[in-house]
């Protein structure tokens, strides 16, 4: 059986990754926060509860790979796939609530998970100690996304396949996208599974509760997600956390080739500075650039073993597998770290270091793989804007994900967004915006972009960090602290200055001393 090391390539197109980092507890810099009506206590002990329409009772969430569970409320939640057609399919969605672990505010955070394609309720034991301190005094609404998770998931067999692979066929992406559209079809209209039917479906989650109004925490595509339900209902936002944020502006997939080469550069500037990498990797790049014009000439077939079952399995290796396990490695400092060294052991000859962190760079992204969610927001949301770039074509990434975008598109039915969705968030609601130095995706300029529309809003970039910083360092109690008080601008964040990026690897020993 086909190992399936979810790197992203041209099946899927990634705009956010979850990262996770324990944060271990700190106190509370502040004293503000939303006034308690009792409305929305939770009895101590309690097997079942009722807010608004929805009836709770007590479930557990289960971590993927562990025996580990979160203890945690679910309630059915139902919307219409149509809602233009209110008779249409109805879509039960995913709805966990993580309780507040102090007396609970009226407000309720809710964390809005990446991709897009994940799940809100399987990333949460990622994200549960960056808003450990931030949910003391705050239930956490965890609602799977439509066609996320397990909430009538858009999955299928033919991407999940294709995924699997670590070389770049357009023929192949065609042939999986028309397959993948035949298995979804059968319990879906992919047309209605945009963002702005996310938007929907989370305004009448709102209502069905009574009402209160959000602390919306979104990560990488989550932070689509935020922006745009902040533009339709302002009324139910609080405060909102963008945490490596894509602009509504943006086109998703135009420029993953630019930010991509602007982060290694930017990471191997740091091995510059230090005599020992500099001494052992004088041009990390330029080697990056040798090896991918290595299996330009050459693809390699590679026999590779599951850690688990240790089975072994063929895999074929091009440029642009390269290049996309490349970008994985740069999403995080700890793994960016590696980088010189397993490409010039790749250079050498020697693969494993190079393919050994499969599993690690993407343990999270299960939800990713084979799952065509993705495809109905691009294309309806980006996919008749996005174009080849021609400066790209000298890059490491290139223009391939543009392309396979394009094919994929060309097959998969759309709807069209809104005529407003492109325009930036405006308007003076408490806005945190949280960016990695070195991201690949979503680099610190997206969050100046962002910021210069909003009247109450800091951005904060953490040095040396790459992709979804908000379980970095002192971030959540800063993050916290801002939702206590709603004053971002002074906000203290000096204590992120403390982070900073990983010393780089010289050899399987690590760092320099």
């Amino acid at each position: 059986m086909k190992r399936k090391h979810q790197i992203i390539l041209a099946t899927v197109v990634v705009a956010g990754l979850l990262g996770y980092r324990l944060w271990q507890g700190e106190t509370r810099t502040t004293q503000t926060h939303s006034a308690s009506s009792g409305a929305y206590r939770i009895a101590a002990h309690a097997q079942s509860f009722r807010f608004g329409d929805l009836e709770f009772t007590r479930c557990e969430i289960e971590r993927k790979h562990s025996a580990a569970t979160t203890a945690a409320y679910c309630a059915p939640f139902q919307v219409p796939e149509n809602r233009d057609q209110p008779d249409s399919r109805t879509l039960d969605l995913r709805l966990a609530l993580i309780p507040s672990s102090q007396a609970a505010d009226d407000d309720f955070i809710v964390f809005l998970a990446g991709g897009p394609g994940q799940s809100a309720v399987d990333t949460w034991p990622q994200m549960a100690a960056a808003l450990d301190a931030a949910g003391k005094h705050r239930h956490v609404l965890l609602l799977d996304q439509r066609g996320t998770g397990k909430s009538n998931p858009l999955e299928c067999k033919a991407l999940a396949d294709q995924g699997s692979a670590m070389e770049f066929d357009l023929g192949r992406v065609r042939d999986a996208t028309r397959a993948c559209l035949g298995e979804v079809s059968e319990r879906a209209d992919p047309r209605f599974y945009t963002s702005s039917d996310a938007v929907a479906d989370l305004e009448q989650l709102r209502q069905a509760l009574g009402a209160p109004r959000f602390d919306l925490v979104g990560v990488s595509y989550g932070t689509r997600m935020a922006q745009q339900y902040a533009k339709r209902h302002p009324e139910g936002v609080r405060s909102i956390v963008l945490d490596s944020v894509a602009p509504n502006d943006l086109v998703l997939g135009s420029e993953f080739a630019r930010n991509l080469d602007d982060a290694l550069k930017a990471q191997f500037a740091y091995c510059a500075m230090q005599p020992a990498c500099a001494k052992a990797f004088p041009d990390p790049y330029a080697d990056i650039l040798k090896l991918r014009d290595e299996l330009t000439a050459t693809p390699r077939t590679l026999s590779v073993a599951d850690p688990v079952s240790f089975q072994r399995s063929d895999q074929r290796l091009d440029a642009f597998g390269l290049a996309a396990l490349v970008r994985m490695y740069a999403y995080s400092p700890e793994t960016a770290s590696l980088i010189p060294l397993v490409v010039a052991e790749s250079l050498r000859g020697n693969d494993a270091p190079l393919l050994g962190q499969i599993d690690l760079l993407t343990g999270n992204m299960e939800d990713l793989i084979g799952n065509a969610m993705q495809l109905s927001v691009i294309c309806a949301e980006d996919a008749d804007l996005i174009a080849p770039d021609p400066a790209a074509q000298n890059m490491l990434l290139g223009n391939q994900m543009v392309e396979a975008i394009q094919e994929q598109c060309a097959i998969w039915p759309h709807a069209q967004r809104p005529a407003d969705f492109r325009t930036p968030l405006g308007g003076d609601i408490p806005t945190l915006v949280l960016e990695g130095e070195l991201d690949p995706v979503t680099p610190p300029r997206y969050g100046e972009a962002v910021i210069k529309h909003l009247g109450n809003a800091k951005l904060i970039v953490a040095k040396g960090q790459g992709h979804n910083v908000i379980g970095r360092g002192c971030l959540p109690k800063l993050v916290a602290g801002f939702m206590d008080a709603l004053n971002p601008t002074t906000l203290d964040a000096t204590c992120v200055d403390a982070l900073g990026p990983v010393p780089h690897f010289i050899d399987f020993n690590g760092a320099a001393p």
